[in-house]
């Protein structure tokens, strides 16, 4: 008698497969669109936008002293775009980075006569214009172009809360010397003494943003 044999598996019907397959290139077409959509918000993410003041702000009236011992006033600036950034020396973590921004900023507009650059100490008390000139000098800042400033601390003050930064004194985690919120920015300002638009100084996509906002401003009458 002949040994008896396993009866052989039934074929799938082609109908299981064709099911099988869309199923298959579905999931496909979701994971896909998934990872599209995670890529598309990323980069809107990580898009840069200028950031509008709070309220209209405009440059007030002041006479500073620079990094190299000289007055700076207010009409010394008439007709010229400013880039203003904040500072205080004692500062190791935020400060320099929006310094070395401002350091590509000042190469990349080297040849621009109508740009001049500023940063504000919002720590008189300690930064001396020596003080200053030792971190200009760290970033190599032509104090002839951008202007590392300190002064009487009212005067200060006076124009940084007014011209450009907003104060948060309930802020319990806010150590800046004035409670100034926001001195991470860079500002914009336009030739008629308007501030503009800020940018993230800890981005190292600003100093491109900035550039072309200059450029910008150029065209306006």
């Amino acid at each position: 008698m002949p040994p008896k044999t396993a009866n052989p598996a039934k074929p799938r019907p082609r109908s299981e497969e064709r099911l099988f397959l869309t199923i298959v290139l579905c999931l496909a077409a979701v994971a896909g669109l998934g990872s599209w959509f995670a890529a598309s918000a990323l980069a809107h993410r990580d898009q840069l936008h200028g950031i509008s003041p709070d309220k209209p702000r405009q440059l007030v009236e002041f006479a500073l002293t620079g990094a190299d011992g000289h007055t700076v006033t207010r009409a010394d600036l008439d007709g010229k775009i400013l880039v203003v950034s904040f500072l205080f020396t004692s500062c190791s973590l935020t400060c320099p980075e929006v310094s070395k921004r401002m350091a590509e900023i000042q190469r990349r507009t080297a040849n621009d006569p109508d740009v001049r650059l500023l940063s504000l100490t919002v720590d008189p008390r300690t930064d001396s214009p020596a003080a200053l000139a030792k971190w200009g000098a760290r970033f190599g800042a032509d104090t002839n172009r951008w202007f590392l400033l300190t002064g009487q601390k009212s005067v200060l003050y006076n124009l940084i809360g007014t011209s450009f930064l907003p104060t948060d004194s309930d802020d319990p985690f806010n150590s800046m010397p004035g409670n100034f919120s926001g001195t991470e920015r860079i500002a914009v300002v336009d030739r008629h003494g308007h501030t503009r638009v800020f940018y993230d100084g800890l981005r190292s996509e600003t100093p491109s943003a900035v550039v072309a906002e200059i450029e910008r401003l150029r065209h306006e009458p």
